[in-house]
């Protein structure tokens, strides 16, 4: 009988294997399970089961089982990783990041990866302590109990790609062995106003065959429907791709799942000239998930072709005068990456925005946008929290407003399937008050500072990132002043006065409530010639000259205040407490001042309006000479570092 139940067990593991190898995850997934049901758990049937989970994007069960999975003495370190992973896509991201450096320890070649990855988990947190003035709620009228995702807004409805279940008994959709659900279909919902729609209805078999179709996008001046359509081909290599996740799968299976761009034309409530874009190759890759600009004359895609940078990279394509679209190119390394970039599209707002798991982001997918002009992209920026969360976040369509629109995003379902969400700004009013201030020698105290109200100050605010107009304000006699804001935003105060040095400072509004008030302090200088101005916090490690990460802070604000006033030339000076002999201080502080003024000329500034000068121990500012016994903190108001204004 135990003869019989092993190889009942083995030939059911063959079955599970089977299953996995064919793509038929879900299937897999039962088999798995019930293999656990008949004896001892091994290594393979967890990890497989936790493999699966990640794979269907539910990440709360693979969380789960990879915390099962580092328990057995054979598990591979890079499970670590994937545990991680899944943590991080949770949320979970205190633990995440402690199974990053656990990772880091365990596969020291990977361990710069693993850094960065546990330093994104921190900043995550700091963008979720300090949201965007995004309110987002989910479209019940729309969505399923399956993944619905990419939506694209048309004059006259939304369309939509979804692989929800539809119909009933011999009439039901049929189900993806992948995940369970259906086929992915295109879907059309008629509008009723600008912000609701009616009952989605699938598109008809000219665009939907019995396999997978979407996500699409409509040009409206042309009438034309650019979407996605899934062939399976005969696997030839071990490379698979999938519409929703683009997984590369495991070894064996027969076929394989390529992506082709298609197009079809309106016509009436009919579509026709079903026509595939002239690039495609699904015998060798695949093109998906079409996005075009306003005027239909630059269409992205995705694609794994040949000569690209990681797993998926964003392409484009330009119309040509004959109509024809040009030879595809890449987007280039400011917008690939080693990972996957992958549902582009183009905002009313004229932005490109896609999504990404190789820039650094909060878990899975993340929504960025491009920065720069079309084809000569200078950077990308993440959209951050809540645009993006731990789950998969994609498929952003932007009005022209630029604060109102629709996202795919896999937060609410427990079970990783997307669902189609709305946003509209929701910008609260509060308060940014502040004093305008000076510090001044205390005559009784010698090396200690007085703080002197700055009055009449004249204060120029303005929105980071917003076409709003700056406001002025003047600050009161006393130096107080009261600035009205909007929460979650971030903004620059200037203030000029004569006979003071312009200032500039940012400030994050961080407000979540209409009384709330961010508190600020805006320190001036006296624009005085050969007056010694003290910079805190410039510090350096006992007899050394590299700056410290808290000294490139402080003399950040230094390169702002020479940009703020390009009329002057300063002299930065470095001086030492009265310890060591005078020719090493006067050695050390000359090296000092020198590190700094090559900091500020690699922040742009012009070196020739900078001099260097170390004054070792000869303007010391107490009595700390030597012989003299001092304690620390008064050997440290000796050890500082100053700048001047050069008589013009």
């Amino acid at each position: 009988m135990l003869a019989f139940a092993q190889v009942a067990k083995a030939q059911d593991t063959q079955q599970a294997d089977k299953h996995f190898n064919e793509f038929e995850f879900s299937l897999a997934l039962d088999e798995y399970k019930a293999i656990l049901d008949q004896g001892e758990p091994s290594l393979k049937v967890v990890q497989r089961i936790a493999d699966i989970y990640r794979i269907l994007n539910n990440s709360k069960e693979a969380e789960f089982w990879y915390a099962q999975v580092i328990t057995f003495a054979g598990a591979d370190p890079s499970v670590y990783f994937l545990y991680a992973e899944s943590a991080k896509r949770n949320g979970n991201y205190g633990k995440a990041k402690q199974l990053f450096l656990e990772y880091s320890k365990r596969v020291p070649g990977q361990a710069v990866l693993a850094k960065q990855m546990a330093a994104s988990c921190d900043t995550a947190m700091m963008w979720i302590r300090n949201p965007k003035p995004y309110r987002m709620w989910k479209e019940k009228s729309l969505n399923s109990d399956g993944a619905d995702f990419s939506p694209f807004k048309a004059k006259d409805g939304l369309y939509f790609a979804s692989d929800r279940m539809q119909g009933k008994g011999d009439a039901q959709t049929a189900r993806y062995a992948w995940t369970g659900n259906g086929y992915i279909q295109m879907y059309f919902a008629p509008a009723k106003s600008d912000t609701s729609w009616g009952k989605p209805e699938a598109l008809p078999s000219a665009i939907n065959t019995q396999y997978h179709n979407g996500p699409a996008v409509f040009l409206e001046k042309d009438k034309t429907l650019y979407f996605t359509r899934t062939r399976a081909v005969r696997r030839e290599i071990k490379k698979n791709s999938d519409p929703t996740s683009w997984f590369q799968g495991a070894e064996g299976g027969t076929h394989i799942n390529r992506l082709g761009i298609y197009t079809a034309v309106k016509k009436g409530s009919k579509w026709k000239k079903v026509k595939a874009f002239k690039y495609n190759n699904t015998d060798q890759f695949s093109i998906g998930h079409p996005a075009l600009n306003a005027d239909g004359t630059m269409l992205y895609f995705v694609s794994d072709m040949p000569g690209g940078l990681g797993e998926t990279d964003i392409y484009y394509s330009e119309r040509q005068a004959n109509g024809e679209w040009g030879q595809p190119i890449n987007a280039g390394n400011k917008i690939n990456t080693p990972g996957r970039e992958s549902f582009p599209s183009f905002g009313a707002d004229g932005v490109l925005y896609f999504s990404s798991d190789g820039h650094m982001g909060m878990g899975g997918l993340d929504l960025f946008k491009a920065v720069g002009p079309p084809k000569a992209w200078t950077a990308v920026e993440n959209l951050k929290y809540p645009f993006n969360t731990s789950h998969d976040d994609l498929g952003l369509v932007m009005d022209a407003n630029g604060k109102t629109g629709m996202l795919s995003s896999g937060r609410f379902a427990e079970e990783g399937f997307d669902d189609l969400v709305t946003f509209v700004e929701n910008r609260i009013p509060c308060t940014i008050t502040g004093k305008t201030i000076e510090f001044v020698a205390d005559q009784q105290n010698r090396g200690k500072k007085r703080e002197l109200a700055v009055g009449n100050v004249r204060l120029t605010v303005t929105e980071v990132g917003s076409d709003a107009r700056p406001i002025e304000v003047i600050s009161n006699a006393d130096g107080t002043f009261m600035l009205p804001v909007y929460g979650g935003m971030t903004y620059t105060i200037r203030g000029s006065k004569p006979n003071y040095l312009t200032q500039t400072i940012t400030v994050p509004a961080n407000c979540r409530k209409t009384e709330d008030s961010v508190r600020v302090e805006m320190v001036f200088n006296r624009d005085t010639p050969n007056k010694p101005i003290v910079l805190d916090n410039i510090y350096y490690d006992l007899d050394k000259y590299e700056l410290t990460p808290q000294a490139a802070i402080e003399l950040d604000k230094l390169v702002q205040t020479l940009k703020d006033n390009p009329h002057i030339r300063i002299e930065l000076s470095s001086h030492t407490d009265s310890r060591q002999t005078n020719y090493y201080n006067q050695m050390l502080s000359e090296l000092r001042a020198k590190s700094a003024v090559d900091y500020l000329v690699a922040k742009g500034i012009e070196r020739a309006r900078l001099e260097s000068k170390g004054y070792g121990e000869t303007q010391l500012i107490n009595n700390c000479a030597d012989g003299v016994s001092c304690s620390e903190d008064m050997h440290q108001q000796n050890r500082r570092t100053e700048f001047k204004i050069l008589a013009r």
